[in-house]
């Protein structure tokens, strides 16, 4: 009788994913990260052949400089690494401390840059984990978000010989819990600060306007995640914008940055901004926004101006990602 190699088995993997970051802030590695990432052909939909002539002679020779720059703006020196790392990081570790079980396996990791998705599931299956729950941290499902993530899922599946039972958790955009805790955040801010705000702008992470016009529901997910905002929290006007464009084709509108410019030419001088699709705060928020945007937006003729922090590792965000998870942990 041929004995069978011994293999763990009867453990559940928890697996939290955000889209990624450089491994520091030299030229090499933001190129690094900056090539992966837009080499993924659902992050760029253009002829693949052309962009790989782009991306390579042109983008990647000049754009890694710039973008090591803002990092460089917001990178946390004393943990060395970026605050998107570190607070996915924390996130996954209270996670585990919220609802350990010896037969459960808690971690995060990247869809571009390290951990990657690939090293963190082979550890799980090593470790014995027969049942995976894939929490990719993009409340509003959009293509070139979840779908990608999924996408790296299913390619290191096919390649494996003892598949794990599979849940992936695909978006939250009208989760109660999701909108309290963005209205939590705003309210804390809010008593902080010691103006009074005369606008508050939910700004998301823009698509491409032709992502959209295919189907992609991003846009709908956004609108309806700041409608469900304004339904708890009515005190003071939200608009939705949309930032970080890249290239000269159209993308979603209103743009973020054009919208801080034009404000206090109408009178709205006082400005609170809130980035509710994003999971941790990361060189989108705190650079693009708490940084340029604010610059931009005062030297426009604006008085006061303030960001809303993302919901990091805060008590109400780790209820939330333990209320959604818990759900698909089979209990024995």
């Amino acid at each position: 009788m041929i004995e069978h190699p011994k293999i763990n088995f009867g453990k559940t993997g928890i697996l939290l994913v955000n889209l990624g970051t450089p491994d520091s802030t030299n030229w090499i590695d933001i190129r690094r990260y900056l090539k992966e990432f837009l080499s993924d052909r659902r992050v760029i939909e253009v002829n693949p052949f052309l962009w790989q002539v782009i991306l390579n002679f042109f983008i990647l020779t000049f754009r890694p400089s710039k973008t090591a720059k803002a990092y460089k703006e917001i990178w946390m020196k004393k943990e060395n690494m970026s605050p998107l790392r570190y607070y996915t990081q924390k996130q996954a570790l209270k996670l585990s401390q919220k609802i350990n079980g010896d037969n459960l396996r808690i971690d995060f990791a990247m869809r571009y840059g390290n951990p990657s998705i690939k090293s963190v599931m082979t550890k799980m299956q090593d470790d014995g984990c027969e049942n995976l729950i894939v929490l990719p941290l993009y409340p509003q499902y959009a293509s070139a978000t979840t779908a990608t993530v999924c996408d790296e899922v299913y390619r290191i599946l096919m390649k494996t010989r003892w598949q794990p039972s599979l849940q992936i958790i695909p978006h939250y955009e009208s989760e109660p819990l999701y909108i309290q805790a963005l209205v939590n955040s705003i309210e804390k801010k809010i008593i902080e600060i010691n103006w009074a705000p005369d606008l508050i702008i939910a700004s998301y992470h823009g698509i491409p306007k032709k992502y959209f016009d295919k189907g992609d529901p991003y846009h709908c997910y956004c609108h309806k995640t700041t409608r469900l905002i304004k339904e708890k929290f009515n005190k003071i006007p939200i608009e939705t914008t949309f930032q970080s464009r890249f290239g000269p084709q159209e993308w979603l509108q209103p743009y973020t940055d054009k919208t801080l410019e034009k404000l206090p030419l109408s009178g709205k001088k006082n400005v609170l901004v809130i980035c509710p699709g994003f999971s941790s705060d990361c060189v989108e928020t705190l650079e693009e926004i708490a940084i340029q945007g604010k610059d931009s937006f005062l030297s426009s003729g604006g008085n006061n101006f303030d960001v809303v922090p993302c919901l990091n590792d805060n008590e109400d965000h780790i209820k939330l990602l333990s209320y959604m998870v818990e759900r698909y942990i089979v209990k024995k």
